[in-house]
C-alpha cells in the first residue's frame, strides 16, 4: 500500500494538461480560460454622466446659479453641440457628457422652469462623471487559467471578446460494474440495488470542468467488461466503479491488464478507499474505485478532481486543507489515513457517529472530510484539526 499523498504523485503522472479550443463567449461560462485575451476597446468609450441630471461647466456652478437648457443627451444618443457659457443639456446615467461640460448638476438640487433651470441645493464637489477608460482601457487583460466566473464573461463581453480559447474539456467515460447493480428507475431484483455511485460521480466531476459519458452497467463477466472498455474508446480517462478488490467476482484488473493497461499502483494507506487502482489503457488514463459508495466518493473528491484540474491546466490543483477546531472528542486513529465524514458549524467541526463507507445518508448531511493521519492520537474538544470542505 502507498500513501494518499504518492498516490496523488502516481495518479498526476498519468495525465497532462490538454490543448485549447476556442468557443463562443455564449458557452464559456465554468470553462478554464488556456489563454489570456485582452479589450478591444476602452470601458466606458468616452466621458459618460453617472447621473440623471444636468451637463454643464464646473467653473459656473454654484448655489442659485441658473441655466437655459439647449438640448438632451441619452446612453446611445449624444448631444451634437457645444455647451457655452449660461447653458446646460438635459442627461441621463450612461449619455456621454456634451463638449465644453464637465460636471453633472443632478436633478434633485435643480429647479426646472421650461428651459430654465436654477440650483437650489448645493451640488457638491463630486462631479458625476465616469471618465473614458475608467473600468478598463484597450489591451487590458483577463489572464488564464481561471474557471470562468459569471462575473468573467460580463467582463468579456463588455470587452468585446466574442470568442474565448478554453482549454478542452476532459472526457470521462465512467463504468459501474457489479451483477447486483440496476439504474434509478430500473425495478430491482431482490439481490439487487441501485447504481448511485455512478450518478454522484459524474456530478462530482462534471462540477470540476469534466465532460462524463455514463457507459452501461458491465456484469461480473469478462466479456461484459471487454465491451464496456470498448465503450470508453476516445476518453482521456476511465473511471471504473467497484470490482477492483480481490474477490472472485471482481475482475476490472484481470480484464483491464489483458487489454494493455500498465498498473501504477494499487491499494492505497486510507480509509474509506483503500483497494484503488489505477495505470495506463494506451494514452488513457484509468482509475478503478472501490465499489462502496462513500469510498468512491471520497476517492473523487481526493483523487479525481485533481486528476481533472491538471487535465484542464488548472494551477492550483488540490483543493488545500483548512484548519478548525474540534467541536466533539475523537478517539485514537488506526493506521491509516483516514477521511472522516464530518460536519463543521459555527461550534467547529463535528466527525459524525457511523463511518461505515456504505452509508451515503451520512455523507449527504456532512460538508467536510476530517482528516486523520495514521495513529493520530485521541483528541479533545477544542484541538485543531485539518479538514477538506465538501
Amino acid at each position: 500500500m502507498i500513501s494518499v499523498e504518492d498516490a496523488r504523485a502516481l495518479l498526476f503522472d498519468l495525465v497532462s494538461p490538454l490543448p485549447a479550443e476556442t468557443i463562443p463567449l455564449i458557452k464559456a461560462p465554468a470553462r478554464v480560460l488556456a489563454h489570456d485575451v485582452a479589450a478591444t476597446r476602452d470601458q466606458p468609450p468616452f466621458a459618460a454622466s453617472s447621473m440623471d441630471g444636468y451637463a454643464v461647466n464646473a467653473t459656473e456652478v454654484e448655489l442659485h446659479a441658473m441655466f437655459k437648457v439647449v438640448g438632451e443627451a441619452a446612453a446611445g444618443q449624444r448631444f451634437e453641440g457645444t455647451i457655452g457659457p449660461g447653458q446646460a443639456v438635459r442627461i441621463f446615467t450612461g449619455a456621454p457628457v456634451p463638449e465644453g461640460a464637465d460636471f453633472i448638476v443632478i436633478q434633485e438640487d435643480v429647479d426646472r422652469r421650461g428651459d430654465l433651470i436654477t440650483i437650489t441645493d448645493a451640488p457638491g464637489q463630486k462631479p458625476n462623471i465616469r471618465p473614458a477608460g475608467v473600468d478598463f482601457a484597450v489591451g487590458a487583460q483577463i489572464t488564464a487559467p481561471r474557471r470562468l466566473r459569471p462575473e468573467d464573461i460580463a467582463l468579456m463581453a463588455a470587452m468585446n471578446i466574442a470568442s474565448v480559447p478554453v482549454t478542452r474539456q476532459p472526457v470521462v467515460a465512467l463504468i459501474s460494474t457489479g451483477n447486483e447493480l440496476v439504474m434509478p428507475g430500473e425495478t430491482p431484483g431482490p439481490d439487487q440495488i441501485i447504481a448511485s455511485n455512478t450518478f454522484g460521480l459524474k456530478a462530482l466531476l462534471e462540477e470540476a470542468g469534466a465532460h462524463v459519458r455514463v457507459l452501461p452497467i458491465a456484469q461480473d463477466t469478462v466479456t461484459s467488461l471487454e465491451t464496456a472498455f470498448g465503450l470508453a474508446q476516445g476518453a482521456d480517462l476511465v473511471v471504473t466503479i467497484g470490482g477492483a478488490s480481490v474477490g472472485e467476482y471482481d475482475l476490472v484488473a484481470d480484464v483491464s491488464e489483458s487489454l494493455g493497461m500498465e498498473r501504477s499502483f494499487y491499494k492505497i494507506r486510507m480509509r474509506p478507499g483503500k483497494p484503488l487502482m489505477a495505470g495506463r489503457l494506451g494514452d488513457t488514463a484509468m482509475v478503478g474505485l472501490p465499489g462502496n459508495p462513500v469510498s468512491a466518493m471520497v476517492c473523487g473528491y481526493l483523487f479525481l478532481i485533481p486528476m481533472v484540474h491538471r487535465m484542464l491546466g488548472i494551477e492550483q490543483v488540490l483543493n488545500p486543507f483548512r484548519r478548525a477546531l474540534l467541536s466533539a472528542p475523537l478517539t485514537e486513529n488506526g493506521p491509516r489515513e483516514h477521511y472522516m465524514r464530518a460536519v463543521l458549524d459555527d461550534d467547529g467541526i463535528r466527525a459524525c457517529n457511523d463511518q461505515d463507507s456504505s452509508l451515503l445518508s451520512v455523507l449527504a448531511q456532512s460538508n467536510a472530510l476530517l482528516v486523520r493521519q495514521p495513529h493520530d492520537p485521541a483528541r479533545d474538544a477544542g484541538d485543531e484539526v485539518l479538514y477538506l470542505p465538501i
